[in-house]
């Protein structure tokens, strides 16, 4: 057996299933707002465009995904990011995935070099995928916190240059998950100079950036910071994208990665070995997502409708404010996030995740302590009504 599997922690799930374990709930009627799966109706035209073509499952897909997804994706990176008409290739800078969690786990054992010291830097809170692809790659993962007196961003003036010097790679995540805190252009562009200094990988998480709320400014993205400052061939830049989020289309397992054609190469040659060819069924309904932006404007629409309405019902109560991006609200707890997550479940049956449970020590702190991540995924009604009993739950608190 692999004896890193000894390194990877319970999943946050299953440590949460422990701590409601014998809780009887006081009301009726369980809310879960733990879980970030989208549960909005899946556009109607990507399902008609896979009945319409499930014959096609008679055929071996390709690792490379067809060369019309391919376009299809290319096309959507430039007019999203405002690239130059030919910035990418679709032959040699993209490269189709099934679903980004499996790609940002693999990437890692596909270009980590197995030698003393090797890190993998990620942010802390943190999906918890990047901890264990650094561990089942045999490096060690690297904790930068984000915290709230910096908006939950990264600060990448405080890693020291022997860090920089053992990086192989980042994973950063913005739009943040669990934080929804968007990482600028300027300090994009900065952590691409660093990786051009220092040689490693950015691998950039922006599977919430279609979740946002101007639609004058959408939140940037790597390979639209690299080519401003000149990195046009996109150097140690690969970007993970899915339908998941954007598109309401979680069990589809669609989406790509995209970037320095060196790497891109090298990451198909994996997956040739791999053997997670996208099905060509979704492929073709793939392509129908990415060519449409109607769909999504009216899914970040009704996400704005439930943080606009969760946020002033909990405001009074609690210091709360509209994340910059995705549908997440990460909230400071008045107790310590377990006991505050036990209670709210045994007292109003609403289920949230503790921000401890997404996070690890480091530098003296666990920055997703006295947290809770919210994803506000469940109907609007629902979640005015959890909100409603959240509220409840904190005049209980403030009382006792």
């Amino acid at each position: 057996m692999n004896p890193d599997l000894k390194k990877l922690q319970p999943y946050p799930f299953e440590k949460l299933k422990d701590l409601k374990s014998g809780c009887l709930p006081a009301v009726e009627g369980h809310i879960a707002l733990s879980i970030g799966e989208p549960r909005h109706d899946a556009p109607e035209f990507v399902l008609q465009a896979m009945a319409s073509n499930l014959t096609k499952v008679n055929r071996y897909p390709l690792t490379r995904g067809s060369s019309e997804l391919r376009s299809t994706i290319t096309d959507w990176l430039c007019r999203r990011f405002k690239l130059s008409e030919n910035a990418l290739d679709a032959e040699q800078h993209v490269l189709p995935v099934t679903g980004t969690r499996e790609a940002l786990f693999s990437f890692a054992q596909c270009f980590v070099e197995r030698k003393k010291h090797a890190l993998v830097l990620m942010p802390n809170p943190f999906y918890q995928i990047y901890e264990g692809a650094a561990f089942l790659s045999g490096a060690t993962p690297f904790f930068y916190n984000t915290v709230k007196e910096n908006n939950y961003l990264p600060d990448f003036d405080s890693i020291d240059e022997n860090t920089w010097r053992n990086c192989q790679i980042i994973y950063i995540c913005t739009p943040g998950n669990p934080t929804g805190s968007v990482i600028s252009k300027q300090q994009l562009i900065k952590l691409i100079k660093l990786s051009k200094q220092y040689d490693f990988i950015i691998a950039s998480d922006e599977c919430y950036s279609e979740i946002y709320f101007n639609e004058n400014n959408p939140p940037a993205g790597l390979l639209e910071a690299a080519e401003e400052c000149g990195n046009s061939d996109f150097t140690n830049c690969i970007v993970f994208h899915s339908l998941s989020k954007r598109s309401n289309l979680p069990g589809m397992r669609s989406g790509f990665v995209a970037g320095d054609a060196r790497l891109i190469k090298s990451y198909l040659l994996y997956r040739t070995y791999h053997g997670c060819a996208m099905p060509p069924v979704h492929q073709i309904a793939s392509m129908a997502a990415w060519s449409d932006e109607a769909h999504v404007k009216q899914n970040r629409e009704l996400y704005v409708k439930k943080l606009d309405a969760v946020i002033e019902i909990l405001k009074p109560s609690i210091n709360i404010n509209l994340p910059d991006a995705g549908f997440y609200l990460w909230l400071n707890t008045p107790i310590d996030d377990e006991s505050f997550t036990r209670s709210l479940f045994e007292q109003q049956n609403v289920t949230v995740l503790p921000g401890s449970y997404l996070s690890r020590q480091h530098d003296g702190i666990n920055p997703g302590k006295n947290h809770v991540r919210m994803a506000l995924v469940a109907p609007l009604d629902e979640c005015i009504t959890a909100a409603n009993r959240i509220k409840q739950h904190l005049i209980t608190l403030g009382q006792l």
